[in-house]
């Protein structure tokens, strides 16, 4: 079971050119013809991030000069990871002329999702950078954790897609059903609002795995080290899911080209 997926996932990373090229033509045919290509994301990134910002920075009573770094880090990066998760669900189902007519590795379609949203991301973290720049950087010693964070960020991201995409090439409602819950656990997770604000619901927090994972990304940013507990539950999120990745894979792969 474990052999063919880890054969799959080898080609799959070993035809890196295939995955990357396709993920950025993507990225070009969606902007085609536009002078500023993928930029209007950003454009409408910063215009989302300035009008939440003003709104409940205001509502908070939150110090602008910490509170728009804080948002704009956290929907930067919630955004991408929210689009890997959904866009994964639908990987396969997308890619089924592919997957029947061609011999390709499977697990090249998300590696492709997570190639796309990064390019993405690359474009929307200008916003970060810049507010960074305006407000000035809160601790230069805790940038470099960010790198490591940002990966183990993403493998969760990526095995998460992968079970959603092996779900949902089954039960074709799926994709509309994560869709919707990706928009429930936004607002249940500190994006807008700081982690200790909820004292009275604070298990909601406490409880809430998409709380690490932001908190992973964003605390390196703005001056703080992720906690311990922090590395801990992701880094075991990332260990069982990958574990639980690639067993569902390994069992089903065979019978994805029927799914689909």
């Amino acid at each position: 079971m474990f052999n063919l997926v880890l054969v799959d996932l080898k080609d799959s990373v070993a035809s890196w050119r295939l995955w990357t090229l396709l993920g950025w033509l993507e990225v070009r045919q969606r902007y085609a013809r536009s002078r500023l290509g993928p930029f209007w994301l950003t454009i409408s990134m910063g215009v989302m991030i300035g009008s939440l910002g003003v709104v409940y920075g205001t509502l908070f009573g939150q110090k602008m000069s910490d509170y728009l770094p804080f948002l704009a880090i956290s929907l930067v990066m919630w955004g991408s990871f929210s689009q890997i998760v959904i866009e994964g669900s639908s990987a396969y189902i997308n890619s089924s002329a592919y997957i029947r007519q061609t011999s390709t590795p499977k697990l090249i379609y998300m590696l492709q999702v997570v190639w796309r949203n990064l390019v993405i991301l690359a474009h929307n973290f200008l916003i970060v950078i810049l507010l960074l720049g305006i407000f000035g950087v809160q601790s230069w010693e805790t940038l470099p954790v960010f790198i490591p964070a940002l990966i183990l960020y993403m493998v969760n991201a990526l095995w998460i897609a992968m079970v959603a995409g092996l779900l949902s090439a089954r039960f074709r409602d799926l994709p509309q059903i994560i869709g919707a819950f990706m928009q429930i656990a936004f607002y249940v997770t500190p994006i807008i609002f700081r982690p200790h604000s909820l004292t009275r619901f604070s298990f909601v927090v406490e409880f809430n795995p998409f709380a690490y994972m932001i908190d992973l990304v964003r605390d390196p940013l703005i001056g703080q080290v992720p906690s311990a507990l922090t590395w801990a539950v992701t880094g075991s999120m990332a260990v069982v899911g990958w574990f639980l990745a690639l067993a569902l894979t390994g069992r089903y792969l065979k019978r994805l080209a029927y799914w689909i």
